[in-house]
């Protein structure tokens, strides 16, 4: 669209686009709903594969109304793509979450992720990228009620922080988690367009927008790449479900329906399930990298010797196979270190051949269905079993498990014998399903399983908060990925499981992606300098050497700190979330685990329901009880924080207590209050 003169109302020139633009989508959803494909497949398969990409292209055409179609503006000195001739008019467009055209193919909304796009987040006035007007829109409700402009090519024109993006960074939380398209920064952006060839560790503090990059980045991959994921599956990695469902809006409302999402143990549960727990100790154990190597050599030793030729007897002949020969066979299997499962298959095969080799001796002819029927007898079946027996991962957990001679004999130069006592069932199962398994036991089972067969390999998966992860389920992980690309996102200072990672070198080696590039985010966007900087107190003790995040926010009076009596805190609790409420957007009272059920019920005592973590707010119910153990990745505009002594207590030891009340203080988007009757922790200062 040619860059000409604005009219004398640009909202309204601005408006009628909208309208347009809304209308010419509403256009595109319909000549998609009218598709009659009755007479352009085969068969039902092939319709019902059809329809649901049609159904899917029109879920992704949908208007919501609430969300902006488009939210900013290039215009470019000069037509994009070619060469800059003097007096040439420029180009302009309107960047949004979607790609939108009219009736004639021609574009009223360029999708964020086009190339033509990019400048839209990193020109500036040192490089404006051919850009001479960079224009920001802004909605209240879905309806375009202001706008701004950069001349970036004005030398007259002096620098301004654009008061729409605050605006739009600092909108109240209500709801589940929404996109930043509208609000990435420079640093931002070009994480989200990394290649997919590569793996990509972003380490971000607070607020710096780490999850919303790692969600854009799946975005960008699936419009950049979208035939090659669309084979391979891209997958997003969150904590716990509470964190899921707070985030599952964001690829939606981008267009994308296609990403599954799933907690680690979601992944590793298909063959049991998970009802007991672990001592910190043992789980700590059971998620060190060197378990991998027990399981190994616990399969391996399934492997014995053969001890007699195999004899196979096809009509009156008789073809032997001496031992040393299959013995052979198994060594040269066993040096190529293949999945256990894929040797036990190629072994018969082997011995197959080796017969072959003797009747085309014995001038016979066989061909490929000799060979398989030969595959299939039961003499070298029955040897194949001998010698190579089928193994059931879960089955050879359970004996590590609880046969401390078996344990012994596989742990041997690998783990201690205090170790291995460690991790021994205190009351051994008698079978697979009566086993109380863990969640450290299940990682153990996927990798056994891995080690028979191997795991379907993703093309790019996605790990939030993986600074929590064992290196065991950094390895299940890396299964999931291991022929294609992983965005790891994560902080170092928030790490708050006994086993969580202490440097991404070793989580990404652990992972399968050494090679990963590591992107640090310290501008913070989310929380308020005062709260960032409160609780930046903790990062020497918690985190020594890691950069403090710098809050580009300075919110002045967002940051309350107040000492009351033991027996008043549940009352001025109460009050305190009363306070907030009479703000605007999501309140957040979080409180260590243990102080859940008093506050639960002082709450409801004064006449308020709360909701779970995760839970949509709406403008009628906005206050969320939150246990400190759920509160990693979540935000809200206020949040209460009650009795951080009692946070860092309810950890197994200090420094996860701090890690964990360092999540907690930086939960909040507009401000913070704090609550305490017991002393404050020394570290708070």
């Amino acid at each position: 669209m040619p860059a000409h003169e604005e009219s004398s109302n640009p909202l309204v020139r601005e408006r009628a686009h909208l309208a347009s633009s809304r209308a010419a989508l509403r256009a595109m959803r319909e000549d998609v709903q009218a598709l009659d494909i009755r007479d352009v497949t085969a068969n039902w398969v092939n319709a019902a594969v059809l329809q649901a990409q049609i159904d899917d292209r029109i879920k992704a055409l949908a208007d919501l109304s609430h969300t902006p179609l488009f939210f900013g503006r290039l215009d470019y000195l000069h037509v994009v793509g070619a060469e800059k001739a003097e007096g040439a008019e420029g180009e302009r467009f309107y960047i949004g979450r979607r790609h939108v055209h009219d009736a004639h193919g021609d574009p009223m909304v360029i999708d964020w992720r086009a190339p033509v796009s990019q400048p839209f987040y990193q020109a500036s006035r040192n490089n404006p990228l051919d850009v001479d007007r960079r224009r920001r829109f802004g909605y209240t409700g879905g309806e375009l009620t202001a706008y701004e402009d950069e001349h970036l090519t004005d030398p007259a024109e002096t620098e301004q922080t654009s008061k729409l993006l605050q605006a739009e960074i600092e909108r109240p939380r209500v709801g589940p988690m929404r996109d930043i398209v509208a609000t990435i920064q420079p640093e931002q952006d070009e994480i989200v367009r990394s290649g997919l060839g590569g793996s990509v560790c972003v380490q971000g503090g607070p607020g710096t927008g780490k999850t919303a990059v790692g969600l854009h980045r799946v975005a960008y991959l699936l419009y950049a790449h979208r035939d090659r994921l669309a084979r391979t599956g891209t997958l997003v990695i969150g904590p716990n479900r509470s964190f899921l469902h707070y985030i599952e809006q964001v690829l939606p409302a981008l267009g994308e329906l296609e990403v599954q999402q799933a907690t680690v143990e979601d992944l590793v549960t298909a063959r049991v399930e998970v009802r007991g727990t672990d001592e910190a100790a043992a789980a700590v154990i059971k998620g060190d990298a060197r378990m991998a190597e027990v399981l190994r050599r616990a399969i391996r030793s399934h492997v014995t010797p053969p001890a007699e030729p195999v004899v196979v007897v096809r009509g009156s002949r008789r073809w032997r196979v001496p031992a040393h020969e299959v013995a052979q066979m198994v060594d040269e299997l066993l040096a190529r270190d293949m999945r256990y499962g894929a040797a036990h298959e190629a072994l018969p095969q082997r011995i197959a051949h080796a017969v072959l080799v003797r009747m085309e001796e014995a001038g016979e002819a066989p061909d490929d269905r000799v060979q398989n029927a030969v595959a299939r007898n039961p003499a070298v079946k029955a040897a194949v079993k001998a010698v190579w027996p089928a193994v059931e991962p879960a089955k050879l957990v359970l004996r590590l498990l609880t046969d401390a001679d078996f344990l012994a004999a596989h742990a041997e130069g690998i783990l201690t014998g205090d170790e291995q006592k460690q991790i021994l069932m205190a009351r051994p199962a008698r079978s697979v399903k009566s086993a109380k398994w863990s969640a450290a036991d299940a990682v153990l089972i996927d990798e056994a399983a891995d080690l028979v067969a191997r795991t379907h390999s993703l093309g790019h998966v996605v790990i939030d908060e993986a600074q929590d992860l064992s290196p065991m389920q950094y390895r299940a992980v890396g299964r999931r990925c291991s022929t294609g690309s992983a965005t790891v996102l994560g902080d170092l200072a928030q790490g708050t499981t006994p086993w969580s990672t202490q440097s991404w070198e070793q989580a990404l080696f652990h992972l399968g992606k050494a090679d990963a590039v590591v992107e640090e985010l310290t501008a913070g966007f989310r929380v308020p300098r005062e709260v960032i900087a409160y609780a930046s107190r903790l990062l020497p003790a918690i985190s020594p050497g890691l950069a403090p995040v710098e809050s580009v926010r300075e919110t002045p009076g967002s940051l309350a700190v107040r000492e009351v009596a033991a027996d008043d805190l549940d009352a001025a609790v109460v009050a305190a979330c009363e306070e907030s409420l009479r703000h605007e957007g999501s309140i957040g009272l979080i409180a260590a685990d243990a102080r859940i059920p008093a506050l639960s019920a002082a709450l409801a005592e004064a006449g308020h329901s709360v909701l779970s973590p995760g839970e949509e707010t709406t403008a009628e119910s906005r206050l969320t009880l939150v246990p400190a153990s759920l509160a990693k990745g979540l935000e809200y505009d206020y949040v209460v924080l009650d009795e951080p002594a009692a946070v860092v207590d309810g950890e197994p030891d200090e420094r996860t207590g701090l890690r964990r009340l360092y999540v907690a203080l930086t939960r909040a988007v507009s401000g913070l209050v704090v609550l305490h009757a017991a002393p404050l922790p020394e570290q708070l200062g």
